[in-house]
């Protein structure tokens, strides 16, 4: 496995990580994929190739339908098939693992998370409310036939079972199928050590890449994609939803407030939020557990927003982070009518970011 600070300096981040650089630094977070690689040729809709999947985040051990988590969602740009963000934008609360996976596949997943829910608490939609379930998507029909929904309900269940503190980056999971700046994209996970008059916290990132073009990409502020060339690649606009999590006790509008700061992240690796593209992200903290249908006054002491500076920091590098981790982690992958999604040349990149300081130290 490479990841981006193995093998490239970024000079201006200046958080530390966390031990594992990843969302699952954050106590009690877990991340589960199942991947699903079938055939290849000529697509058939409806029977292949596959190449896609579902991802689940976890933010927590227990029984999230009875111990929601406080977050928000934020969307950046609305060309999106996500189920569930009103009710998060509504009530600041998550109940259920959060779920990535592709377009067509999302009321397939959400039916999973249901299921998930309803085992575990067999009164929901009987003496106690429904639940919302939570699933972001990006298109993955470049590479994968789309129209056959192939993630089925018992692969959600069995991500859940497989969801781990220790989890693939890369062509893994929803991330199977995905294309970032016309390379293979993915999963990508990133973390950062936030500091405050208060406390010591952690942000983490997890984000599911599939948009950008080549050109536009940036690495450490070199214009690397400019000098990418004679890799074949599909051209379309692609998402890119982001997951961001942190143990601070904070409310679910200062959540917001870090969303809000992913998409600086992107713009640093080339992001421009084209039309056709679906940037979505939900923003949550693990620092309490609201009980449903709670009858008491809740206490949720929170952070001043004089504390968040380093928080924005943290979310901004990691999300550049977490999204170069998603290419450099993944592999290359050939999908439905010889389609292919190149990994991206790690040698080549890290030839031009040397060469470009090169450049720049000698015209100084």
């Amino acid at each position: 496995m490479t990841r981006i600070r193995d093998v490239v300096e970024i000079p201006y981040w200046k958080l530390r990580t966390g031990p594992k650089n990843s969302i699952s630094d954050i106590e009690g977070i877990r991340v589960g994929h199942v991947t699903l690689i079938e055939g290849k040729g000529p697509l058939i809709p409806g029977r292949g190739p596959v190449r896609t999947g579902v991802t689940v985040i976890l933010p927590h051990d227990g029984n999230l339908y009875k111990e929601k988590v406080v977050a928000t969602a934020h969307v950046i740009n609305g060309f999106t098939k996500a189920v569930g963000l009103i009710q998060v934008e509504e009530l600041g609360l998550i109940e259920t693992p959060i779920a990535l996976t592709n377009t067509l596949n999302v009321g397939l997943v959400a039916d999973g998370l249901i299921e998930l829910s309803v085992r575990s608490n067999p009164e929901i939609g009987v003496t106690a409310p429904t639940v919302n379930p939570l699933v972001l998507e990006c298109n993955d029909g470049y590479l994968n036939d789309i129209q056959g929904r192939h993630v089925k309900q018992y692969h959600v269940l069995e991500a859940v079972r497989k969801a781990s503190t220790d989890f693939a980056e890369g062509a893994v999971g929803a991330g199977t199928g995905t294309v970032a700046f016309g390379f293979k994209g993915g999963i990508g996970t990133s973390s950062r050590i936030v500091t405050t008059s208060l406390g010591t916290y952690l942000v983490g990132v997890l984000v599911q890449t599939n948009f950008g073009r080549r050109e536009d990409l940036t690495i450490g502020g070199v214009p690397v994609g400019k000098y990418l060339r004679g890799l074949e690649y599909g051209t379309f606009p692609g998402s890119v939803n982001v997951i961001v999590a942190t143990d601070a006790p904070l409310t679910y509008r200062q959540l917001r407030r870090i969303a809000k700061r992913v998409q600086s992240g992107l713009a640093r690796v080339g992001g421009y939020t084209y039309h056709g593209s679906g940037e979505v992200v939900v923003a949550f903290t693990t620092a309490y557990r609201i009980k449903h249908g709670v009858k008491e006054l809740l206490d949720l002491k929170s952070l001043p927003d004089e504390e968040l500076n380093e928080f924005f920091r943290g979310v901004i590098e990691a999300t550049e982070e977490a999204t170069l981790n998603s290419m450099f982690n993944s592999v290359t992958i050939e999908g439905r009518d010889g389609h292919v999604a190149y990994q991206i040349p790690v040698e080549r990149v890290v030839e031009l970011i040397r060469d470009h300081h090169m450049r720049i130290s000698t015209q100084k």
